[in-house]
């Protein structure tokens, strides 16, 4: 599959992904009664667990070569890099305006868009390696 198609593939996922974070950390805040910056540790886990199941089978299409759980860790460890650029952005943002802070989905946003390069180069060329192929 063509880069570009990965690319809007990866994308879509992120976008689902979004709808993951953002309502995941909603659902702990009002829960548990968490700040919105402890709540994002535990939303951006559900988030990245959703696109790594997303992208193994949608975007890159991996057939299974390594025990699940590896390539599961493996894919949290470098979204935790891109993870933490978004959460980077996403903090600055409720610490820079009182819009985020009044509603912290404005910082989740920004924080997705600003890790998702990051995060695509590592999937492809990391992650799922299979991806790598004549398109690269």
């Amino acid at each position: 599959m063509h880069v570009s198609r990965q690319f809007f593939r990866f994308c879509v996922v992120g976008t689902a992904g979004f709808v993951v974070d953002a309502g995941s950390l909603y659902l702990v805040m009002a829960a548990t009664g968490a700040g919105p910056y402890l709540a994002r540790f535990f939303s951006f886990i559900l988030a990245a667990s959703a696109t790594w199941v997303l992208n193994r089978t949608y975007t890159f299409q991996v057939a299974r070569r390594e025990p699940i759980l590896v390539e599961w860790m493996r894919y949290l460890g470098y979204a935790s890099v891109g993870g933490a650029i978004n959460y980077g952005v996403y903090a600055l943002s409720l610490l820079g305006f009182e819009a985020a802070r009044t509603h912290p989905v404005i910082g989740v946003a920004a924080g997705s868009v600003a890790g998702l390069a990051f995060n695509f180069l590592a999937t492809r060329y990391l992650v799922f390696r299979v991806a790598r192929r004549k398109d690269s």
